[in-house]
Order: structure tokens, then C-alpha cells, then sequence
């Protein structure tokens, strides 16, 4: 006899995002990791759906993921603000740097192999390039590669996103401050924790990208906040 029972409903399924919002996401993500948008600014929806070819939900979509991690202000729907910097909040995204990114090069590094180490040279060269070419963009996006080539090597995880959450913070105002003193005198602590990592030296490779973090907020520090004032 067939059963009354009513069927049990299947869970729904987990919608994973889909790849074009996630390619829009990552495509604005790295426009602010590598300074192409600037403190103040404002972001038209429709001007970016129409540059990048797609339609405004995955913009819009995107957007709102970035005003989550803080990159920038949804203050209306055609009002959209890349935050401006102040001398608290630069002082504690790079607190912030100091406390997680030494850790995250800690913990990947024995997941850090051979053909890593490599990329992480050829990255590191075309750092130097960059500098000695005064290409600005060049010189942060080799920076974030470098970085998160060291970071990346661990599975995935909150600390890495944490981090790049700092960076997309970070991006569009160190863009300005490079721009404004410079890159030539940035002290290259990544030969450092290339040694470091060849060595298999978890400690040195910390104090190797503390010291990157420092020596570089160092260099432009008072310029930096001189300009917040």
C-alpha cells in the first residue's frame, strides 16, 4: 500500500556564487589593492558595469561586498564613496598588518615548495624593475603578488582573507603617498624573507615581513600623516 506520509523536502542546495560575480569582485578588488582608485572619490555603478561590459546586479553585487570589508560607503544607491584616510584609522590598519601578516608567512611556510620559492624570486625582480623604472602600479601590484605568493601557500583561510581585507583598506590611499614621496628609497626586506623561506626559517621569515611592514610605513610615515592632518 502506497505510503501517506507526504515527501519529505530536500534541503536546497548551496548556491556557490556565480563566476561572473565573482570575476567582477576580484577585478574591483584588485583596483583597490593596486591604488587605481583614489581616497574621496565616488563609483558610479553604471559607469563600471558599462567599462567592464557587464550588466550593474554583479557590479552592484560586488559593491556591496567591498562595502562590507570596508573598502567603500554605500551611502545611496547612486552615491557610492571610496573612504578618505585619518591618522587613527592609518595607524590601526597597519597595527593590524604587524599582528596577522608575520603569522600568515609563519604558518605557510612549510607548505611554501620549490616552484613557490621561485615565482617568489622572479616576483621580487620584477618589484626591483618596477622601482627602478618609476612604475608605480607595477611596483604594488608586485608587492601584493609578493606577499600573498608567501601567504597563499597555506589553504585558504579567515587570516589570509583578513588581510587582504586590510590591503583593499590600504590600497587606494598608499597610492597617493607613493605617488607623492616616491618609491625609489622603499628599503627591500623580500630578499630577506626569500632567505628566510630558503632557510626554512619560520622566526626570520616573521621578522622579515614585520620589518617590510615597517620599514616602508617608516619611509613614508610622517609625509603619510602630515597629509591625513
Amino acid at each position: 500500500m502506497p505510503s501517506t506520509r507526504p515527501a519529505e523536502r530536500a534541503a536546497p542546495a548551496r548556491e556557490e556564487p556565480a563566476p561572473l560575480h565573482s570575476g567582477v569582485h576580484a577585478e574591483l578588488s584588485r583596483r583597490f589593492i593596486t591604488g587605481q582608485v583614489t581616497p574621496g572619490s565616488s563609483l558610479s555603478t553604471r559607469g563600471l558595469a558599462e567599462e567592464m561590459g557587464v550588466s550593474q546586479t554583479p557590479v552592484r553585487e560586488a559593491l556591496s561586498r567591498l562595502a562590507a570589508e570596508g573598502a567603500v560607503q554605500i551611502r545611496s544607491k547612486r552615491k557610492i564613496i571610496v573612504p578618505t584616510m585619518t591618522p587613527e584609522r592609518f595607524r590601526e590598519l597597519l597595527r593590524c598588518r604587524e599582528l596577522l601578516e608575520p603569522e600568515a608567512a609563519m604558518r605557510a611556510l612549510p607548505y611554501i615548495d620549490a616552484a613557490r620559492l621561485r615565482r617568489l624570486k622572479r616576483v621580487d625582480d620584477s618589484i626591483g624593475s618596477a622601482i627602478a623604472n618609476g612604475d608605480l602600479q607595477g611596483y604594488m601590484q608586485g608587492n601584493f603578488d609578493f606577499h600573498f605568493l608567501i601567504y597563499d601557500a597555506l589553504p585558504r583561510g579567515i587570516l589570509n582573507r583578513l588581510i587582504e581585507i586590510l590591503w583593499l583598506q590600504f590600497g587606494p590611499y598608499m597610492r597617493v603617498v607613493y605617488g607623492r614621496v616616491g618609491t625609489a628609497n622603499l628599503v627591500d626586506q623580500h630578499e630577506v624573507a626569500i632567505n628566510a623561506i630558503g632557510a626554512g626559517d619560520a622566526d626570520a621569515l616573521g621578522r622579515a615581513i614585520l620589518a617590510d611592514i615597517r620599514d616602508g610605513m617608516d619611509l613614508i610615515g610622517k609625509s603619510a600623516l602630515c597629509m591625513l592632518a
